[in-house]
């Protein structure tokens, strides 16, 4: 309590007695034990006033010591098992871990580093990617406020994600560097790359491209091979030197059936090879008959022509020509879709031509569509005129039904323009996405799908949809969500299939490296989306005979299921519903291919260079004898202590309150009662 503080709570007191006994002394010769308590009760009554007016309070100073953290990330990837050092790891996490005199300066936390970064103490080596970039953007997140120095456990092979050695920069702690692996050059061929087109069309050939890497100091030859089963689809010799050590293969194979085709592509080993897994790469390549072809059709130039193009035609088995009005009249038969862009009264004869082929189309209506134009040409709705534009944002409606629709955060997209108001549909229609001011959503669609007369329709009512590619690249880095975003709706409004209560989403082939995903959706017979419902697939090894069952696990909008655990070869399935007789079937592949074993060396380079500008140090594992050394040594990592200081209130006011009430209520009721009131 401060000394000014107390001064007037004792001036208080003084001036609660005089005020109480000028009441109750003034003019009398003696004071009754009535009078004496009287005054008392006035005393407290005038006190407890005063000091809630005065409100003392007490400063309390708490001192609290912050340890600071020391990071352990573990590489958890097949790679270490493959190098063998997985029984080193885990003696120097033990020994760190257990070392007293590190958790006494120390907190110390573990992680293992994969393709994802979690917080965890044991490790099985069994994760198939390395993101090592990754694992430091969130390091930087958890320990952006305190001291962390980090033991970095790992051979330095990134599968994914950009080059970590500058993570310095955004990490800011220093790192301390664990090499794992053989830091020996051996002599070695191996497959650098293998670059093929995920599609190909009919009677056609498709390129493969190939880069070939020697290390070593002898002239040496090999033989470049393809297959597919037992046959050799190509074949060529290659020479290599201690100067000319790479090579870069072109070629073509021809796509003679539809379907999946598997193939191997082989770099024959030297007899002193001691890794010989990275001299071959399997690959595969889906064969199809027909390429979906779609017109867009503007008469003005507009950013989003270019979006939809780009985003449409990511996928190979797609094409996109533009063309105005009146150029796609002659035409108009050459494809599945039309995408009519923004209508005016010039878009009369299309309307016209669209309606007599009955043929799928995809408006989109904008700031400068003709609205007088569209609502006399449509039949399937009508659009309210009000002469003013809005912007509106989008919210996924999770129950739409057609087709799975994943959330690709539309609720962070930019808000497109167009006319205020809403449509009005004279037929059952079904909604993706909703429009929102504000986030208060209107519950008028702002995409919307609909079938009518054997026909389908998809209607986007905004433009400046090339506002969102470039916000789902920021937030994702990458533009393959939004093109799958809109491959799907051309494919939906591509296609005349009838709509189903059961829909499955998945790949004709899976890389080895991959996550072998499989995506359901179930509807009710009103077909909203049905999370009651219990999905298995039972998949069958086409090879061994061998079938499992898996449950799919309910994921928001979708059913999922992992199949990551199966073993390379080819796969049939059979997904289906427990509750009712209703069921779907199909295949797919999984390719043989581990990239983690593709590395023969630890890289050194990019460790030492990442501890060196971290101001940390790098050790090999088989020599860390000086790392905790090293750390209980550094005067940067010491405790900190902190003050803290809180003003705590001696007196509550509800209880001062209530004294006050009291002693008022007590004074009026004993001179009540002895007839002094």
């Amino acid at each position: 309590m401060q000394a000014e503080t107390l001064v007037y709570t004792i001036l208080a007191g003084i001036l609660a007695l005089f005020i109480a006994g000028f009441h109750y002394k003034l003019n009398k010769k003696s004071m009754s034990k009535q009078n004496m308590l009287f005054l008392f009760l006035r005393f407290v009554t005038i006190f407890s006033v005063l000091l809630l007016l005065i409100n003392p309070k007490l400063e309390q100073i708490t001192l609290s010591t912050i340890k600071p953290n020391l990071v352990i990330a573990v590489d958890n990837s097949s790679s270490v098992k493959y190098l063998r050092q997985y029984n080193a790891v885990n003696n120097l996490v033990e020994k760190l871990t257990s070392n007293k005199s590190l958790n006494y300066k120390f907190n110390i936390e573990t992680y293992t580093l994969g393709e994802k970064l979690k917080a965890s103490n044991s490790f099985d080596f069994n994760e198939k990617q390395t993101n090592i970039q990754g694992a430091f953007g969130q390091l930087s997140q958890i320990y952006k406020q305190t001291i962390s120095p980090t033991i970095l456990i790992t051979d330095g092979n990134q599968t994914y994600g950009s080059s970590y050695e500058f993570e310095y920069n955004n990490y800011k702690q220093p790192i301390y560097s664990v090499i794992l692996g053989d830091t020996v050059n051996h002599t070695d061929l191996k497959i650098q790359q293998l670059n093929v087109n995920k599609y190909a069309y009919l009677k056609n050939q498709f390129p493969v491209e190939t880069i070939l890497v020697y290390n070593g100091n002898t002239n040496v030859n090999s033989r470049f091979v393809v297959t597919s089963g037992n046959t050799v689809v190509h074949s060529e010799t290659i020479y290599f030197t201690k100067q000319n050590n790479s090579k870069v293969i072109n070629f073509n194979l021809p796509a003679n059936s539809v379907g999946v085709h598997a193939y191997k592509a082989l770099l024959e080993p030297l007899d002193n090879e001691k890794n010989t897994i990275n001299n071959f790469k399997n690959f595969a390549i889906e064969v199809i008959d027909q390429k979906t072809k779609t017109a867009l059709v503007s008469d003005f130039i507009h950013p989003d022509l270019g979006v939809l193009k780009k985003s449409i035609e990511s996928n190979e088995q797609r094409s996109v020509t533009l063309l105005n009005s009146s150029t796609i009249l002659n035409q108009i038969n050459d494809f599945q879709i039309v995408i009519i862009y923004q209508p005016n009264s010039k878009f009369n004869q299309l309307y016209e031509a669209l309606n007599s082929e009955n043929k799928n189309r995809f408006t989109i209506i904008g700031t400068k569509t003709d609205l007088n134009f569209l609502n006399k040409v449509n039949k399937t709705f009508t659009y309210e005129i009000s002469n003013q534009t809005e912007t509106y944002q989008a919210v996924l409606n999770k129950n739409y039904a057609p087709f799975i629709i994943e959330d690709i955060n539309f609720e962070s997209f930019p808000p497109l323009n167009t006319h205020y108001g809403a449509a009005s549909f004279s037929i059952p229609f079904e909604t993706i996405l909703n429009k929102t001011i504000n986030g208060i959503s209107k519950k008028d669609p702002l995409l919307a799908t609909f079938e009518t007369n054997g026909r389908r329709e998809t209607v986007l009512f905004g433009e400046n949809i090339w506002q969102w590619r470039a916000q789902s690249y920021l937030n994702t880095k990458s533009f393959h969500q939004f093109d799958n975003f809109i491959g799907k709706l051309i494919q939906y409004t591509a296609s005349n299939k009838q709509k189903s209560r059961l829909n499955i989403e998945y790949e004709s082939f899976y890389n080895g490296n991959t996550n072998v995903i499989i995506k359901a959706e179930f509807f009710d017979k009103n077909y909203v989306f049905d999370t009651r419902e219990t999905l298995n697939i039972s998949v069958r090894n086409v090879i061994s005979n061998e079938t499992n069952s898996f449950p799919f696990i309910l994921n928001n909008t979708n059913y999922q299921v992992d199949l990551s655990s199966l073993p390379a070869s080819d796969y049939e399935f059979t997904v289906s519903a427990s509750k009712e007789n209703i069921s779907k079937s199909g295949n797919f592949k999984i390719l043989e291919y581990n990239v983690e074993e593709q590395f023969l060396n630890a890289d050194v380079t990019k460790l030492q260079q990442l501890a060196t500008n971290s101001q940390g140090q790098s050790f090999f594992i088989d020599n860390t004898e000086n790392l905790i050394e090293t750390l209980l040594g550094d005067n940067r990592f010491v405790t900190i202590q902190k003050s803290n200081k809180n003003s705590l209130s001696l007196i509550d006011w509800k209880y001062l309150l209530i004294i006050i009430a009291l002693s008022l209520s007590l004074e009026w009721f004993l001179r009540k009662y002895n007839g002094l009131i």
